[in-house]
């Protein structure tokens, strides 16, 4: 067993780990003998490829049971890699100090910054600040250069984030009630084609949730703003009909 540490680089504690996990097939015996072979070195450098690749010891553990009974591990990894996706596409912006001054002049203070750090819009690097998304860095600036403070602006994000935190949660039950677990209930593992089919599904759904909340924010505004310029025009016009 130390020999096969040392060749997979892991420690024998984390050798007998994998092993209770039955993550390893058992050694081979003769007498008190035990022997290891190559299938079990390659085991082990797979366990640690898919931990590099960010899969837990469960998923893994799932994936080689999926291996052992003749399912193709591609369709699971494919599976796992669609939901795991992420669904922004943001780009961050590196920014020296300099650079934030011009974007929101005299409302870069410590009290803001603060907020925004606290918010998630951005990090502090060094000299410099990373701000998480280029769109939501114009869209901030344009505002700020319309008269309306950054303190406001971040305030308004803190509410928006909890809104979308909410319709996340909206989204990921509907998807996961409707075309995840029924597959799930109806049989024991998934069917060979299903974890493609699973996929796909997933795929085409990615941009179907941001097109109802486009579409639902676009009509709430059109709403909104009839209400708001109704009621100006009213209170500037009272004989108005």
């Amino acid at each position: 067993m130390p020999e096969l540490a040392k060749e997979a680089g892991i420690s024998v504690r984390t050798l007998r780990f994998y092993r209770e996990r039955k993550l390893l097939p058992p050694p081979r015996r003769e007498g008190r003998i035990v022997w290891y072979s190559e299938a079990h070195l390659t085991r082990l450098r797979t366990i640690a490829t898919l931990l590099e690749r960010g899969h837990t010891l469960g998923g893994i553990a799932e994936l080689l049971a999926a291996w052992e009974s003749g399912r193709d591990v591609g369709e699971l990894l494919g599976l796992e890699n669609a939901i795991a996706a992420p669904w922004s596409q943001e780009t961050p912006v590196r920014l020296a100090p300099g650079e934030l001054a011009d974007s929101f002049g005299s409302e870069v203070t410590a009290e803001n910054l603060a907020a925004a750090v606290e918010l998630g819009y951005v990090a502090v690097d060094g000299e410099h600040i990373v701000h998480t998304s280029r769109r939501l860095l114009d869209a901030s600036a344009a505002l700020v250069r319309e008269g309306v403070p950054l303190s406001a602006v971040l305030a308004a994000g803190r509410e928006v984030r909890a809104h979308v935190d909410a319709l996340a949660d909206l989204f990921t039950v509907l998807i996961r009630r409707h075309v995840i677990d029924p597959v799930a209930e109806n049989c024991e593992g998934l069917p060979p084609g299903e974890a493609t089919r699973l996929a796909e599904a997933l795929d085409r759904l990615r941009p179907l949730a941001k097109n109802v909340v486009d579409a639902e924010l676009s009509m709430a505004m059109d709403r909104r703003v009839r209400a708001e310029l109704d009621d100006w025009l009213h209170r500037h016009n009272p004989n108005r009909p």
